[in-house]
């Protein structure tokens, strides 16, 4: 760790599986009132819940958990066939109110070190870009960090994570819940191709809505509505081509 860190060790955690390295990088929003709840809330035993780093507003990086080890901070999610994401990643929580706290902007000092800490993070481990992602992406149904109004544009600029520029928006016909067939089963191959997880059914169920607005709040953040509309489809397409080239 080349960077200036604030060590403030969590309990919670345990070994990683035997012969895992991390291979995915997971962000978070902290989804609390300030930084300092948030990291006693990560720190104490009966929450059961932790991260290798926090940044708070002012830029300052808090580490908990030691990369070598399995912090507790993703819970149940799936990615690109993977189930256990704790076994396999390194968290970083962002301090940010969050939805349910007036979807705060997040400082441009605060960014400026989640940059530093990724570089950092991918200079001791071969993280792919399409491997760099956000809470909501592997656990589509139950969260929604780090948001919408998080830059990914930004952290790309830094040679962070897989980004294409969004498709704009444009009014007109898109697939949404309760509709079926191939043209659906090929939105779910598309998505699951890519990494989410999700079933090939060909209907567009309760699940498959989830998984478009996840893919929206990261890909396509100007509508989040979890509809598959023109400019959804066609990131997507664009955002596979990136990742197999």
């Amino acid at each position: 760790m080349s960077l200036a860190v604030i060590e403030r060790p969590s309990p919670n955690f345990n070994e990683r599986p035997e012969g895992r390295r991390p291979d995915i990088l997971l962000l978070h929003y902290t989804g609390m009132a300030s930084a300092e709840a948030a990291v006693a809330r990560l720190c104490d035993p009966a929450a059961k819940v932790s991260s290798h780093y926090l940044v708070d507003e002012a830029g300052r990086i808090i580490r908990m958990v030691h990369e070598h080890l399995r912090a507790w901070h993703a819970g149940v999610g799936h990615w690109a066939g993977e189930s256990d994401i704790n076994g396999c990643s390194i968290g970083i929580e962002i301090a940010n109110g969050g939805h349910e706290f007036g979807s705060p902007p997040y400082p441009d000092i605060q960014m400026r070190a989640v940059e530093a800490l990724c570089r950092d993070i991918l200079s001791r481990h071969p993280i792919a870009p399409r491997r760099v992602l956000g809470h909501s992406d592997i656990a589509p149904g139950r969260k929604a960090d780090p948001g919408e109004w998080f830059d990914w544009a930004r952290l790309a600029r830094a040679g962070i994570g897989l980004w294409v520029s969004p498709e704009p928006v444009i009014e007109g016909p898109g697939l949404r819940k309760g509709d079926r067939g191939d043209t659906v089963a090929e939105l779910q191959f598309m998505l699951g191709d890519y990494g989410y997880g999700i079933e090939v059914l060909g209907r567009y169920d309760e699940a498959t809505e989830a998984v478009v607005t996840a893919f929206q709040r990261h890909f396509r953040p100007e509508r989040v509505d979890g509809v598959a509309d023109v400019s959804t489809v066609a990131t997507l397409r664009r955002l596979l081509e990136a990742a197999r080239a």
